[in-house]
């Protein structure tokens, strides 16, 4: 029970902090400005991390490496922990993979997050700077559907669409990563 519960604070803290990581990469690839509540709340969130990282991993174009670097290591991280605590010493290899398909999953997470929250905003005709920020980072996802989707009664279901593809990729890496290691 109580490895368990450690797993489940592990997985929210490095979510939280991975996320943050995520988000900042993508933030700064589709050029959103850190001025708004969301930017400061992920500059807070990873300061400590990346901006050292960036000492000996460059960008490349618009693509920060060190905030993957650091979502990366943030997974590895917690992985390595559980291995520890359950005593485990042997194959201490499958770490670094295992933080790969973590970093997928968190990836897909994320986008499902923001999905989610840029749903909800919507709802509210929100058009703060959290509202037009949300704007920016979901079409790339949600514009495609919604070229190709019809809105019946004016209603977007491309959330839902975007939602749904979503978790089939987090379940086919899911299987993918139960391939991999059934080996």
């Amino acid at each position: 029970m109580l490895y368990s519960i450690l797993a489940f604070l592990l997985d929210v803290a490095a979510g939280i902090v991975g996320g943050a990581c995520l988000l900042r990469l993508y933030m700064q690839f589709r050029r959103v400005p850190f001025g708004n509540p969301l930017g400061r709340l992920v500059f807070a969130l990873t300061d400590w991390l990346v901006p050292p990282l960036r000492r000996w991993v460059p960008s490349v174009g618009s693509l920060d490496l060190a905030s993957l670097l650091a979502a990366y290591l943030v997974k590895l991280l917690q992985f390595a922990l559980l291995w520890w605590v359950a005593g485990r010493m042997a194959g201490l290899w499958m770490l670094p993979m295992l933080a790969v398909f973590g970093l997928g999953q968190l990836v897909l997470t994320v986008a499902s997050g923001l999905i989610i929250v840029q749903a909800i905003l919507s709802w509210v005709q929100d058009r703060g700077p959290v509202g037009s920020v949300m704007d920016r980072l979901t079409e790339p996802l949600l514009g495609p559907i919604r070229r190709r989707l019809p809105q019946p009664g004016g209603i977007d279901l491309s959330p839902i669409v975007a939602l749904v593809l979503l978790q089939v990729a987090a379940w086919a890496l899911g299987v993918l990563q139960h391939t991999a290691f059934a080996r």
